[in-house]
C-alpha cells in the first residue's frame, strides 16, 4: 500500500515537471489519435459505397484495383450469372469521375458519377429509394447532400424549392433530388443518375460495358459457395467477390497500395516514439534527483525490483493523467476535422482503448529504460 503513495509523492513534488510530462504525453496521444482517426476515416469513407450495395456478390474487371481506377467489362458476364440456380437477380452499375462546374462561381471540380437502372434500387442510402422516379427523366441527377461546399450551395438551394441546374462534363443537368453518401479521400462529391443519363453524360462510354456487376442471391443461398461456383463458371476476365471481399478489396488498396495509409501509420509510430522520449526524460530525471535516497534504500536491502515497481507506478500515473487531456483534445479536433473536411472522423471505443494501451506501453517502456540507471548504481560510490 505504501508503494503507490511514494510514486505519486515523487511525481507531484515538482509540479512544473509533472505538468510538462503530462503535456508531452497528451501531445503524443493527440498525435496518435489524429493519425489513427484519419487512417480509419480513410478506410471507412472509401468503402461506404461498397457497404451500401444491396446485393451479395460483386463482379469487377480483374484489372481493377480500386473504385478510383475501375476497368469496364461486358455486362454479358453479369447476365451469365443468372444461369446459376441460387442467383435471383443481377444489376449493372456504371461508375466514372468527371467535372462538375460550380453554378455560382463556374469553378470546375471532379466528382463521382454513378449510373444505375432506376427500376431497381441497388444502394441502401438515404434519399435514393424515394427519388428513383426523378432520375428516369432525361438529364436529371441526384446530388449528394454531404458533398463539399466547393461544388456550390446546391443542397440549400434545392431545399428552398429552387430549380437547380449545373454543368457536368459540358452537359447541363438538373438536380432532381438529394441523397446522402458522404465525401471520401477518392471523391469530394457524388451524383447518382440512371444508366441512360449516365451514358448521355459520358458519350464516349459504350453501352453494355459496365464497372460493377451486382448479384443478389435467393434467400438461404451461401454467398461464398455461390462465388466459388461463379469463379469456375465465368471467364477469367472478371473477379468474383462477395460483398465483404469487395469491401476488403477497396480497404486493402488504400492500406497497402497508396502512400496515404503508410503515412498515417508512420505518424502513429512517430507519436509513440515522441511520447516515449518525453516520458523517459522525465522519469530519468526523477531517478537522478532521488538517486541518493534510492541508494540508501538499496544499501539497507531493498531489491532492484522494488525500485522498478515504484518507477512503473509513476509511469502508470503519468500515462493515465496524460491520456485524459489528450482524449479530450482529440474529441475537439475530430469535431473540427469533420466540419472542415466532411470526412467521417469519429472517436471509436476500440481506438480509445488502443491509444490508452499504447500510452501505458509507452510510459512503461520509458520507465523500464530509466530505472536501468539504478541497477548499475553502487551505494558505496554514491556516498
Amino acid at each position: 500500500m505504501a508503494k503507490l503513495p511514494l510514486a505519486w509523492l515523487q511525481l507531484k513534488r515538482e509540479a512544473a515537471r509533472l505538468a510538462v510530462a503530462l503535456a508531452g504525453i497528451a501531445f503524443a496521444d493527440v498525435l496518435m489519435f489524429m493519425q489513427l482517426g484519419f487512417r480509419d476515416s480513410l478506410y471507412y469513407s472509401n468503402v461506404r459505397l461498397h457497404n451500401s450495395l444491396e446485393g451479395d456478390i460483386v463482379l469487377i474487371n480483374r484489372q481493377s484495383s480500386a473504385l478510383l481506377s475501375m476497368k469496364t467489362f461486358s455486362q454479358n458476364r453479369l447476365y451469365q450469372a443468372l444461369d446459376l440456380q441460387p442467383v435471383e437477380s443481377v444489376y449493372p452499375i456504371y461508375i466514372d469521375y468527371t467535372s462538375w462546374k460550380n453554378p455560382q462561381t463556374g469553378i470546375p471540380r471532379n466528382l463521382l458519377v454513378i449510373g444505375m437502372n432506376p427500376q431497381h434500387n441497388v444502394f441502401n442510402l438515404p434519399g435514393v429509394q424515394e427519388n428513383l422516379d426523378k432520375i428516369q427523366l432525361p438529364n436529371v441527377v441526384l446530388y449528394d447532400r454531404s458533398s463539399r461546399q466547393e461544388y456550390g450551395t446546391i443542397t440549400a438551394q434545392f431545399e428552398q424549392g429552387k430549380n437547380v441546374t449545373a454543368e457536368v462534363r459540358r452537359k447541363l443537368v438538373k438536380v432532381g433530388g438529394l441523397f446522402t453518401l458522404g465525401a471520401s479521400f477518392g471523391a469530394d462529391g457524388n451524383l447518382i443518375t440512371s444508366d441512360v443519363n449516365f451514358l448521355r453524360i459520358f458519350v464516349n462510354r459504350q453501352p453494355g460495358l459496365i464497372d460493377i456487376g451486382l448479384i443478389k442471391l435467393k434467400p438461404g443461398a451461401d454467398a461464398k459457395i455461390v462465388a466459388q461456383q461463379l469463379k469456375s463458371y465465368l471467364n477469367t476476365d472478371v473477379s468474383v467477390l462477395t460483398k465483404e471481399e469487395f469491401v476488403d478489396f477497396e480497404r486493402s488498396f488504400w492500406a497497402s497500395s497508396t502512400a496515404i495509409g503508410f503515412i498515417f501509420t508512420l505518424g502513429t509510430i512517430m507519436g509513440f516514439i515522441v511520447g516515449t522520449v518525453i516520458v523517459y526524460q522525465i522519469l530519468y530525471t526523477e531517478v537522478s534527483d532521488h538517486l541518493v535516497e534510492y541508494a540508501t534504500l538499496k544499501a539497507i536491502g531493498y531489491p532492484h525490483n522494488y525500485f522498478l515497481v515504484v518507477i512503473l507506478q509513476e509511469a502508470l500515473i503519468l500515462a493515465v493523467l496524460g491520456y485524459l487531456p489528450g482524449f479530450a483534445v482529440a474529441l475537439f479536433l475530430y469535431q473540427q476535422a469533420r466540419a472542415a473536411t466532411l470526412l467521417p472522423v469519429f472517436m471509436s471505443s476500440s481506438r480509445a482503448i488502443t491509444v490508452l494501451i499504447l500510452t501505458i506501453l509507452m510510459c512503461f517502456t520509458s520507465g523500464t529504460i530509466a530505472v536501468k540507471k539504478l541497477k548499475s548504481a553502487d551505494p558505496a560510490d554514491i556516498f
